[in-house]
Order: structure tokens, then sequence, then C-alpha cells
């Protein structure tokens, strides 16, 4: 049965200290109207979602119409308009993922919660989401807590992992990084660092395998400014770029002559 999240965004108002910290965003870009994105972030890991009191404070530090800033809070599916719960839960029924159990684990954890897509579970620990891509496909299927990996999950594993965030366990990802809720990785995306960055490492053991493979077998590509017979081993990244990027512009601005072109055709008179 889905329900509203015990505490519930309206009982959170923004205070004074998030207001400053939604200017300090703001100052930190050249034009003030790109802090949007981070604000929006902050706004969640305050009251839970984005709400209306959210929409009118950001509008109004900016100089933005409240339109304008819903049409940015509904166009990403990371900004939320119903109350979250303490853990998002996102399943990844992509292609790949789907192919490999991706929707089982879904639909057996909608059974197991007796929730359905985008709901919270009646505790208020679970917001169950499918999710279109994580992409990690190289570790598929995949589900994602609060934007952490959990890799090459199957329906038991996916209970498993529910049930003890439930139960408040301490969780980590397989990848290292310990589980916090979503109103604090909320917290980190709007730009407010939480000393753990450097939790788990950067990349999973599927990912790394090529470079594994090309440092055991001394692969390496060759420098860039090395000439591989063109005869042009001392030309800069910065010339190539341009001389591409004329040559493009050169190519697609030609226009062929067609056959009534050249017999007349297509003069107007």
């Amino acid at each position: 049965m889905a329900t509203q999240t015990p505490t519930d965004a309206s009982t959170t108002p923004i205070g004074p200290t998030t207001l400053a910290e939604l200017k300090e965003l703001a100052g930190r870009y050249p034009q003030a109207r790109s802090a949007l994105l981070p604000m929006l972030h902050l706004v969640q890991s305050v009251q839970g979602r984005v709400t209306s009191e959210g929409i009118e404070t950001c509008a109004r530090l900016l100089d933005l119409t409240e339109a304008e800033v819903s049409a940015v809070a509904t166009f990403y599916t990371m900004y939320k308009r119903r109350p979250m719960g303490t853990h998002h839960v996102g399943v990844c029924t992509n292609t790949l993922c789907a192919v490999m159990g991706g929707d089982e684990i879904f639909e057996r954890l909608c059974g197991h919660l007796d929730i359905g897509n985008d709901e919270t579970t009646a505790d208020g620990a679970i917001t169950l989401e499918r999710v279109e891509c994580n992409a990690a496909c190289d570790f598929a299927p995949v589900v994602m807590v609060n934007w952490e990996f959990f890799d090459q999950q199957t329906p038991e594993s996916a209970i498993d992992l529910v049930e003890r965030l439930r139960a408040g366990e301490g969780v980590a990802s397989p990848r290292g990084a310990q589980i916090t809720s979503w109103r604090e990785a909320e917290r980190v995306l709007a730009g407010f660092e939480d000393g753990r960055a450097d939790e788990g490492p950067a990349a999973g053991e599927a990912s790394l395998a090529g470079l594994r493979i090309a440092r055991e077998r001394g692969w390496q590509a060759p420098p860039f400014a090395e000439d591989s017979g063109t005869g042009r081993g001392d030309e800069s990244k910065q010339e190539a770029a341009a001389e591409a990027d004329t040559g493009r512009a050169e190519t697609e601005t030609i226009v062929e002559e067609s056959p009534a072109d050249v017999e007349g055709g297509a003069d107007d008179d």
C-alpha cells in the first residue's frame, strides 16, 4: 500500500539556514540562474521533494518566473513532486538490464513491498522507481539506492537489500560507498560535500577490465605528436582541431550541381 512519508515536506519549511545556502549556490555561478539545478536538489534534501514553496523561493532568488522553475523541475526525473521515502530504490529495466532480469527484479520488489512504480511503502522507508538506464550496462542487472550502484542483482538479493534498508542496517554498495539517506545524497548533489567522496572505487571491475589487460600486455596508445606516416608529427592538438572544424565546414557548404542546374532547368525565368 503506497503512502506519503511520515515526515511530509509540508512540515519542513525553508528556514534561514537553507535560504542562506540557496543564495550561496546562486553566487557560485557567473549567471545566477545556472544554479537552479543544484538549488532544486538542496530543496529536496530539506523538504523531501520539490515543493511549491521551493519553486517560489528559487524563482525569487534567481529572478525567474515560477513557471520557468516548474518547467525544469518537471523535465528532469531526479526531481520529485511527491514526498520521497528514506531511501530511493531505482531498478533499471532498459534493454540489457531487462534481458538480464531487471523486469523480474522490479516485479518481485513491487509484490514484496506492496507498491507500484514511483510509490512509497507504508512505513516511509522505500520509494521504488522503474529507471530507464543506470548507465552501468556491463554490470546488468543494476539497482541503485540513493544513486549508488548495486551491480549484478537478482530478485533475491534485491529483496534482501530493501529489507536491510527498512531495518536500518548499515548497507554498503558493492563498489564500497556506504549508503546514506536519499535526502543526504541530495545535499551532496546540491554541491555540499559530506567528506565521503573517496569512499569505494571510482569504477567497477568490468569497466576496468580493458585497462587491466592493456597494462598486463604492455599496450599503450601512441603519443599524439608521434608521426604515424602522415608527415604531421609536429602538429598540435589545437591545429588539428581547427583544421578538422574548417574541413567539415567546407564540405558541408559545397552545393552539388544537379542536371537541371547544368542544363538551365533551375532558371527562374
